[in-house]
């Protein structure tokens, strides 16, 4: 048998949704993340092979293992006549608003799927040790409903994709600001998935779930763990919840594969949230998910990009530096001056120089001691709230 991939990177660039009209969506997020991996080398290290991404949608009868059917009928109704999205029944499936019908929709959401299904099935076969779709990482869409920039939830087509190739175990990781809602409730009652979000809380930010008491369905108890950060939070924050509350749970579930949505919207200069981090976090978050990967389940790792709505500031850097991290290559500063002159072409005046560099929020000792105080108790609530279910997060 031949030796398995070390990373298999699977993308094209007219991937994403294509909403327009200044919606926050913007394919440059993924496109540029690809360029750095490619100018920086990664794409061409050993081990590594970039797979551009199915051409055709995810068939019908795949889509319907996680999503209804009457939904995938409604998606390509209302993406071959938009104008069917004026009907009084389009809100009840999600259309309208953040997601509005265009020609084209279904298809390309259920590429993007079959994205995701590709790198979930490298892992799952061991063809490659971790896999990488970028573009992935819709987490909002319910069974029967779009929600929050996305129409099928492709991290729920990434963890449904392992269960069917015989994984019994996974954990679905979510360090995305917006709570991973539509992933947990497709999967709150199956015990064979363990989901956990790091989130902002939804007492500030969209969705509003995702708070400490969603441990689990009444068929699947303690497989839903949550940690709701208060605005302001920044990597102190991150770390601590990481340490203290997503390691030692997923460590306990002992799964079989790992799932990450890898949302960077977090960052201090993103437009849709109210937390603080900052770009030296990113790197240190893909070494403990790829050392928690690498315990409890041999490596087997598939990660999907997210949310980040500055899509020329943290996005690219932090998903390239995700690519190097699962290849087990090295970066260095400065960037790549081929990569620093296509953001210059998107309008980067002055594109930075490092993998990390980042002027950071505006000082405020008081704020930021506060949302650390908050995050700690944030933490502490998940702990107890989950303690029954995990040895680990017991005390006493």
């Amino acid at each position: 048998m031949s030796t398995p991939l070390e990373l298999l990177v699977v993308h094209s660039d007219d991937l994403g949704m294509r909403f327009g009209g200044g919606h926050p969506t913007d394919q440059r997020r993924h496109v540029l993340a690809v360029a750095l991996m490619r100018a920086a080398g990664i794409l061409d290290a050993p081990g590594v092979r970039y797979e551009p991404a199915p051409a055709d949608p995810m068939p019908d009868e795949e889509l319907e293992r996680v999503f209804a059917p009457a939904f995938v009928r409604a998606m390509r109704r209302y993406s071959t006549n938009p104008m069917f999205a004026a009907e009084p029944q389009a809100r009840q499936w999600g259309i309208g608003g953040d997601n509005n019908a265009y020609p084209g929709m279904h298809d390309d959401s259920a590429r993007s799927c079959a994205a995701c299904a590709r790198a979930a099935r490298a892992v799952a076969a061991g063809e490659a040790v971790r896999a990488l779709a970028p573009s992935g990482g819709a987490h909002h869409g319910m069974t029967n409903q779009a929600q929050g920039f996305g129409i099928y939830n492709e991290t729920a087509v990434a963890v449904q994709e392992l269960l069917d190739a015989g994984l019994e175990r996974v954990a679905y990781i979510d360090v995305d600001v917006h709570h991973g809602n539509g992933t947990q409730w497709i999967f709150y009652d199956d015990p064979r998935v363990l989901t956990v979000s790091v989130h902002e809380t939804g007492r500030h930010l969209f969705p509003g779930s995702g708070f400490p008491a969603e441990t689990g369905g009444a068929e699947a108890p303690g497989t839903a763990a949550n940690v709701a950060l208060p605005p302001f939070a920044g990597d102190d924050a991150y770390r601590l919840t990481m340490a203290e509350l997503v390691v030692p749970v997923v460590r306990d579930f002992a799964p079989k594969a790992i799932v990450t949505q890898n949302g960077v919207d977090h960052h201090h200069e993103d437009p849709l949230s109210h937390l603080l981090t900052t770009m030296s976090l990113y790197p240190e978050i893909w070494r403990t998910l790829k050392a928690l990967a690498d315990e409890v389940c041999g490596g087997r790792w598939v990660a999907l990009g997210g949310g980040g709505y500055n899509p020329l500031v943290a996005p690219p850097r932090a998903w390239a530096a995700l690519a190097a991290e699962m290849a087990g290559v090295e970066f260095h500063d400065p960037l790549p001056e081929i990569w620093r002159e296509q953001m210059r072409k998107q309008g980067v005046e002055s594109p930075p120089l490092g993998w990390t560099e980042d002027p950071g929020p505006d000082p405020d000792a008081d704020r930021d001691r506060l949302a650390l105080e908050q995050s700690r108790a944030a933490v502490e609530q998940s702990r107890v709230a989950l303690g029954r279910f995990f040895p680990s997060l017991q005390t006493g």
